[in-house]
């Protein structure tokens, strides 16, 4: 009899673990895709911000198609864009392409005091703000979850139902390098 209620004892506490990890690696798995869902969100706002831009410089730019081109080629990129990596690089290429166009706006001082130009710009350092604390929202999210994925008993249940490993978004390998400073 004794035996008996042990063994149910353990049974019961077994479908509790198994339970509560199977949830814990859901919930997990959910505060990642959510964390995704809030840097696509910022990355479809600065994406929507683009064509106006890229209009407002061609009122007072002429020379600059080449540069025009690759913010609108980065632009696309990114709408086209599915996997987490995919979006990664296309939203580094965007980075690239915005950089290499605000550097030539110095060229043109009527650009430079342009209102709506100025707003545009306002609004796409403030995107960018957004997307680099989602990025880090979105990293944290997918650390908590790997982790959780390879501990015990986690472990199990993940590799019984499927649960696979994240990516994290990336930065840029140019990123990383130290910027020479001349004086």
């Amino acid at each position: 009899m004794i035996f008996t209620i042990i063994g149910a004892l353990i049974i019961v506490i077994i479908i509790i673990v198994v339970i509560n990890a199977y949830n814990g690696l859901v919930d997990a798995r959910n505060n990642v895709r959510n964390a995704w869902a809030q840097i696509d969100v910022q990355l479809v706002r600065r994406t929507n911000l683009i064509p106006d831009l890229v209009e407002t410089v061609k009122e007072h730019s002429f020379h600059e198609n080449d540069i025009l081109e690759n913010v609108i080629n980065a632009r696309n990129r990114l709408v086209n864009a599915s996997l987490v990596f995919e979006k990664n690089d296309a939203n580094n290429a965007i980075t690239d392409a915005l950089r290499s166009l605000f550097v030539v706006v110095d060229d043109y001082p009527d650009l430079k005091d342009n209102q709506k130009f100025l707003n545009l710009k306002r609004q796409l350092f403030e995107s960018e703000n957004k997307i680099s604390y989602s990025k880090q929202f979105y990293n944290d999210a997918v650390l908590s979850y790997n982790n959780k994925r390879q501990k015990f008993p986690y472990n199990i249940i993940a590799s019984l139902r499927g649960f696979k490993k994240e990516e994290f978004f990336k930065s840029p390998l140019e990123a990383h390098e130290v910027p020479e400073i001349q004086f």
